[in-house]
């Protein structure tokens, strides 16, 4: 039993919590509160705590003696490589209550009870700032009961307090369905809050050597991989490599020059504390790896070779003119082409906020647009900006939900405008554009438009489901009468990857039928889970 949480413990219970989510990343992924079956949230707060291990790692005697104490050092790692880490609104929110603990934790000689208890509510508000629209029903409910319930216990036993917290929170997430109508129609909890609970419980763990012994709060779904595009590189270089330094900035501007004489693609993004996270492609790992124990200490380092990920990319990323560029997140081969051609800059599916900071470094510009294209990325999105401003890089964030209004705000860019009114313009055309995508139901659910059963065709407008099909081209043309319905002089039809030959031209004749005066324009997307995803301009 312990007293106070010292810098092993903390060690130990992000290692206890990874490997809790670990096993129940399947169970969370499954908490979808529609019947899509693209749900990530366990895989994103895997990837955002696996980050924050990863930082983890670094020798604690190397940091500088800034008044913080060991687990002070310890939780500030722990919270900045969760950050950096974070993938989706789950993983964004997470990183803030990591950062809540470290900034109350930090300078507090021990930590017991009490301290524990006024650090969650820390947490709690922080975790509630990092949402522009604040949700009840959602992990930010769960973390505010635990808050709460701590600061009642009013003790300085340790584990008293972690316990009550951690109580709060399992009965907080039992409550999530009344409180959040997408959850009771899915009959499902909260996929955020049942990751906060596990990480609460192995909390309780690492202080009392025992396992609370919870029951799982819904039934173990089967783990699906998410689709991911990634970078393959050029015919020039083979290998992509990758790792975290310590490094001054004097020896960092001396290992830039070095690794752009050795390859491409080259990006080195600093956290403003002497850490840096250095990106190359190369066909010499050695010496690019090499070059880095010269200028510091390297550590995370990863090295994949391109040909054993064929997938398509865009190609390098065009020089933006007049110090301005944009980023833009793309699911499909198609997609990203283009973007890429539109002149953005293209990220994978699901980027972390630190891949997202590297896309922004990586541009040279000094004002960069970002359209996240979905609504799990757009906290993300300001989280990456709000470090890129750190670095002196002006960010804003395009709110878009959909590659159809990214393609929309692209198409208006105009370099000639002042930075911030092309913001503006952008953010207009891409809210002008009303986004619908049709999918399979992958589970039984009673959705806004009646019960489904799996391989029922959905068609979600703006996010929520307004039909139920059999055929996908039937539904497909269905929706798009109804989106058309309220006007619309422009239709962009984007077919994914499991999408069956000739729907883009069956849904083209339909609307050249019945919709003479509309223009339609149709591309191949590549998109997984979505066999057509449409936007109305």
């Amino acid at each position: 039993m312990l007293d106070t949480l010292d810098a092993a413990a903390v060690r130990r219970w992000c290692t206890s919590g990874l490997a809790a989510l670990q096993r129940h990343q399947g169970e969370i992924d499954g908490l979808n509160v529609y019947p899509v079956p693209d749900g990530d949230t366990g895989t994103n707060l895997v990837l955002t705590l696996t980050s924050a291990q990863q930082a983890l790692a670094m020798d604690l005697g190397t940091l500088p003696d800034d008044g913080h104490t060991p687990h002070g050092h310890a939780l500030r790692l722990m919270a900045r490589g969760a950050l950096l880490g974070a993938r989706g609104n789950s993983g964004v929110i997470l990183s803030q209550i990591l950062r809540g603990l470290a900034d109350a934790l930090a300078a507090a000689p021990a930590v017991r009870g009490r301290q524990l208890a006024g650090a969650l509510a820390d947490a709690a508000t922080a975790a509630y700032a990092a949402v522009a629209r604040p949700v009840e029903g959602t992990l930010l409910s769960v973390v505010a009961a635990a808050a709460r319930a701590a600061q009642r216990a009013d003790s300085d036993d340790l584990h008293t307090v972690a316990g009550a917290a951690a109580e709060a929170a399992t009965h907080a997430l039992a409550r999530t369905p009344e409180q959040l109508p997408e959850l009771a129609r899915a009959g499902v909890v909260d996929a955020g809050g049942r990751g906060l609970c596990l990480l609460l419980d192995a909390l309780v763990e690492v202080i009392t050597g025992e396992s609370p012994g919870r029951p799982a709060a819904a039934p173990a779904a089967p783990h699906r991989p998410g689709a991911a595009v990634r970078e393959t590189g050029s015919d020039a270089y083979a290998y992509e490599v990758q790792y975290l330094l310590d490094a001054t900035e004097e020896a960092v501007a001396r290992l830039r020059g070095e690794l752009a004489g050795l390859g491409d693609s080259l990006a080195v993004v600093g956290d403003g504390d002497g850490t840096w996270n250095v990106h190359v492609h190369v066909n010499d790992v050695g010496a690019a790896v090499e070059a880095g124990v010269v200028a510091g200490r390297p550590h995370r380092i990863t090295v994949t070779r391109f040909a054993d990920h064929p997938v398509p990319t865009p190609g390098p990323p065009p020089t933006p003119s007049g110090g301005r560029a944009a980023v833009v997140v793309a699911t499909g081969a198609g997609i990203a082409e283009l973007f890429a051609a539109e002149g953005a800059v293209v990220v994978p599916a699901n980027p972390s906020t630190g891949e997202l900071l590297d896309a922004v470094r990586a541009t040279d510009a000094a004002r960069v647009v970002v359209l996240p294209n979905d609504p799990n990325t757009q906290s993300v999105a300001s989280a990456a900006a709000r470090e890129a401003h750190r670095l002196g890089i002006k960010v804003s964030v395009v709110p878009t939900r959909s590659p159809v209004q990214a393609l929309a705000a692209l198409a208006v860019r105009d370099p000639k405008r002042r930075f911030e009114d092309d913001v503006i313009a952008m953010a207009e055309a891409a809210g002008a554009c009303r986004y619908a995508e049709v999918c399979h139901a992958g589970r039984e659910a009673l959705t806004v438009a009646g019960p489904c059963r799996p391989g029922d065709v959905l068609a979600l407008v703006e996010g929520e489901v307004h039909l139920i099909g059999q055929d996908l081209t039937d539904t497909c043309t269905a929706v798009v009468d109804r989106m058309l319905g309220g006007g619309g002089e422009l239709v962009t039809l984007l077919c994914g990857a499991d999408a069956p030959a000739g729907l883009a031209d069956r849904v083209r004749a339909h609307v050249e039928r019945a919709w003479p005066f509309v223009e339609v324009q149709a591309y191949e997307g590549g998109q997984p889970h979505y066999p057509l995803l449409l936007g109305v301009e």
